[in-house]
């Protein structure tokens, strides 16, 4: 199963800061940890939404939108991407997960799992995604 480590944006990181040296020496030990595992599939930070856009859809019509965007707690600041055998080390993984905020703050991390194509009713559409490796476990 594949699941998606979501660390929340905060002022901070809307505003452009970058996560300190402490901070990111933690995230490196923790990233080393899960690629020696063999479950590290991907992990990045985000840019701001100050610089990013929003496509708005309407029927047919679509309109672009340009950040910064409302609401810093429904924003995304970064993701890890694993690949694991349960939800329970998934979860074990995320409680590893260092403080995005730093130790002593208040944070959140959100833990979700992907779709696999398996989890689709056969179909044609279903079987082109297969072609195209798109969803493919690695």
């Amino acid at each position: 199963m594949r699941v998606m480590v979501i660390v929340k944006a905060s002022r901070e990181s809307e505003n452009g800061m970058l996560p300190d040296t402490e901070i990111l020496t933690k995230m490196g030990k923790y990233n080393e940890q899960l690629v020696k595992a063999g479950v590290m599939l991907s992990a990045d930070g985000l840019q701001p939404t100050s610089r990013g856009k929003r496509v708005k859809f309407s029927g047919e019509q679509r309109t672009v939108i340009d950040g910064p965007f409302a609401e810093t707690k429904e924003l995304i600041a970064g993701y890890t991407l694993i690949q694991v055998k349960s939800r329970e080390e998934a979860l074990d993984w995320a409680r590893r997960f260092p403080n995005p905020a730093g130790e002593g703050t208040d944070a959140e991390i959100e833990v979700r799992q992907l779709f696999e194509l398996d989890d689709f009713k056969p179909s044609e559409a279903v079987e082109r995604f297969r072609e195209m490796e798109v969803g493919a476990k690695k």
